[in-house]
């Protein structure tokens, strides 16, 4: 007992019963276990897929480089990787400076309504980015699309006005989609930074340009690497646009050729594992420079601990510019997409808005959507999957986190290196290294909902360990140390002490998990079965129907779910001392 004291941190009491060290051993051992199974399983069989042939009824696996040297002996390869690292790059720098001017004027100027438009802003992340991407298509397609229709017809052409089956239509969509994330990363950095120095400047002559070129964004450099750094990395994994909008036209980057390379006839899972490899690498890579450059922060610090009120800068008149701009911007990534898919959703078949198509409303999509067969068991899966991950992503991580930063276990950083490790998957090389693991290691869970619950746990666990170790960091180990004076068991202490303190970073992990999980696509494209859609499949299975206007009501309905689920959340959030950043 006194070596367990030695190495948890905690005093080993008399009378504490054998059980109680045999419980914390045992869920300790058990979550080490769990993490690194979900951990290293899908790297090592991707790594093992993408080096053998794949199993034959009469050829056993064998070790070979053909699937490299067909991948990457042919110019379409290279094509195909400067086309990812364009679309990625382009896309990362577009959200981040949307994102970045927005949390400028919001944060450091006098700009109307700022606090409704920062509430606005978490709008766009419910919006799923398969919805998303079609509601842009019904917007900017160069057939059926609303702004190209409408131009032609003022200004009687049949010309092609805006594209956006294009690369630059690609990273239009994806940049939209993720400037609001760029918007929340910049407004937090903006709003940590000591304003001193800016209104020193401002005091001395200075202009309202040359103090946000000079100081503002200097100050910011770590944060607008790492913003930059995340945006890239998102996009180099990102799915549903490439899919949508890029393999209709030939543009394809590293995600879309490895969903096709799965579903053309024959199969290849071993082209797309050394794809996904890849793929795995540029991830990495990006995740460490993230990493390593989060530990430097410190260098450009600001903030001294004592309390601030920045001074908003006057724009004058501009202010009423910087207000147009958010309503712009709000109208572009909410209003126009939720509207099209609403006028589109009221239609019996899909036509441009006019008066003569509003003699053609009608609510028979709905009623069809309401009635379609995998409705309702896709709603049941998705909402199964998303509160059974986010309970024991959140329960799973709080245990990893107690050991990493309550105790001395020896080796303890190698637990929290593994537990972060899924981060560097994108969702489809995920999906697909698990597809691989569950094909050559049949345990009875392919082709159900128990492969696609694996998937989901592995994918958000870090995002649990970040939100758990953000509170975990907070609790005083006196805490634990006079329970365990008392004679209370590990089990006890933890449940009734640790549990309760961690309670507002374990709702919000909860909260965000189950709505990252509802909306997820990539993952389950490669693992769903009939009798396992869940509800993003089902608008991606519509979409290559054809059925445009069904789908569209599916998506209206989604959102609207979605959006309720997040106010219904933030209201459970606040009663458990969840705040909101």
């Amino acid at each position: 007992m006194e070596v367990v004291g030695k190495y948890v941190g905690v005093p080993a009491t008399q009378g504490r019963g054998w059980h109680s060290f045999d419980l914390k051993w045992l869920v300790i051992g058990s979550s080490v276990a769990v993490v690194a199974y979900l951990a290293l399983m899908p790297l090592g069989f991707l790594l093992w897929q993408s080096f053998f042939t794949p199993q034959t009824a009469t050829k056993a696996a064998e070790f070979t480089y053909d699937n490299y040297l067909t991948a990457y002996s042919s110019s379409e390869t290279l094509k195909l990787f400067f086309t990812s690292l364009r679309f990625a790059t382009g896309t990362s720098i577009f959200s981040f400076i949307v994102g970045t001017l927005l949390a400028w004027m919001n944060e450091r100027t006098n700009t109307p309504l700022k606090p409704l438009f920062f509430a606005l802003s978490i709008i766009p992340l419910i919006i799923p980015g398969v919805l998303f991407t079609v509601a842009w298509i019904m917007l900017a397609s160069p057939k059926i699309g609303i702004v190209n229709l409408l131009l032609q017809e003022l200004f009687n052409t049949d010309y092609v006005f805006v594209n956006i089956y294009s690369i630059w239509g690609m990273i239009w969509v994806d940049g939209l989609h993720y400037s609001s994330m760029a918007f929340l990363i910049m407004s937090a950095a903006f709003r940590s930074m000591d304003p001193s120095l800016e209104e020193s400047a401002m005091m001395s002559g200075a202009s309202v340009p040359q103090v946000a070129w000079h100081i503002t964004l200097k100050l910011t450099w770590p944060a607008i690497f790492a913003t930059l750094l995340i945006l890239f990395v998102r996009s180099i994994e990102s799915f549903e646009v490439p899919a949508l909008l890029g393999l209709p036209v030939g543009i394809q980057v590293f995600t879309s050729s490895i969903y096709q390379a799965i579903h053309q006839y024959p199969s290849k899972i071993g082209l797309a594992s050394s794809y996904a490899v890849t793929l795995l690498m540029i991830t990495t890579i990006g995740i460490y420079c993230q990493s390593k450059l989060s530990g430097q922060g410190n260098k450009y610090s600001t903030v001294t601990g004592k309390g601030f009120r920045p001074r908003a800068m006057d724009l004058g008149g501009w202010r009423y510019v910087t207000a147009t701009v958010f309503l712009l911007y709000f109208s572009l990534i909410v209003v126009l997409p939720f509207l099209v898919l609403l006028w589109s959703s009221l239609q019996k078949f899909y036509s441009v808005p006019s008066l003569a198509a509003l003699h053609n409303l009608s609510f028979d999509a709905y009623a069809f959507i309401l009635t379609y067969p995998t409705l309702a068991s896709a709603v049941t899966n998705s909402l199964i999957l998303a509160v059974g991950c986010a309970t024991l992503v959140m329960l799973l991580t709080s245990v990893i986190c107690w050991i990493v930063v309550k105790t001395k276990l020896p080796g303890r950083w190698i637990l929290d290196n593994l537990a972060s490790l899924p981060m560097v998957f994108p969702g489809l090389v995920l999906g697909l290294a698990i597809m691989i693991f569950y094909l050559n290691f049949d345990i009875g869970i392919y082709g159900t909902m128990w492969i696609m619950f694996i998937a989901y746990v592995t994918r958000f666990m870090p995002y649990g360990l970040r939100y758990n170790t953000t509170s975990m960091l907070q609790i005083h180990k006196e805490l634990e140390e006079s329970a365990a004076m008392s004679g209370a068991s590990w089990g006890t202490t933890f449940w009734r002490i640790i549990v309760p303190l961690l309670k507002p970073g374990l709702m919000a992990g909860w909260i965000y998990i189950m709505i990252v999980s509802i909306r997820e696509l990539s993952t389950s494209i490669l693992l769903y079965s009939p009798g396992t859609e869940v509800v993003s499949v089902l608008i991606w299975e519509l979409w290559e129907n054809g059925q445009y206007v069904e789908l569209s009501a599916l998506g209206v309905m989604f959102i609207i779910a979605l959006f309720m689920l997040v106010m219904a959340a933030q209201l459970v959030g606040k009663r458990f001392g969840v705040k909101e950043d």
